[in-house]
């Protein structure tokens, strides 16, 4: 299954984001502390990751007593899967389409405009 095929919720998707932050592989506990704001019960979080490695975006690693996770996927990758998947369906497949509309409520600074140039220069090499 590639990241383009993953379904990742919301709630889902605040797991992944601490995943990827961490680097490493992680626990519960861990995890319940970057997310604490959610307020959160453990068994939920439990459930996230469950579906989580069910879906194919994280894997676990039993260590003693306790369970690892780390992402599969790589933040990037997931990304890309998210963005093409939404040029296809709101967009009819434009990316051209996506940007204009990104662009027509909040003009681009000329430092944005700098850094989408050389974006696009080094594309072109």
């Amino acid at each position: 299954m590639t990241s383009g095929n993953i379904s990742i919720g919301e709630a889902e998707l605040e797991i992944m984001k601490v995943l990827w932050r961490a680097g490493e592989p992680v626990n519960t506990q861990y995890i319940n502390k970057a997310v604490e704001e959610r307020e959160w019960k453990r068994t939920t979080i439990s459930t996230f990751l469950t579906r989580l490695c069910e879906k194919g975006a994280v894997m676990s690693e039993k260590r003693g007593n306790m369970y690892y996770y780390s992402p599969i996927i790589s933040k990037r990758d997931y990304r890309r899967a998210q963005t093409r998947s939404l040029i296809r369906s709101l967009y009819d497949g434009s990316a051209k389409d996506l940007a204009a509309a990104l662009f027509e409520e909040e003009p681009l600074t000329d430092d944005d405009v700098k850094e989408l140039m050389a974006i696009f220069s080094d594309k072109e090499e």
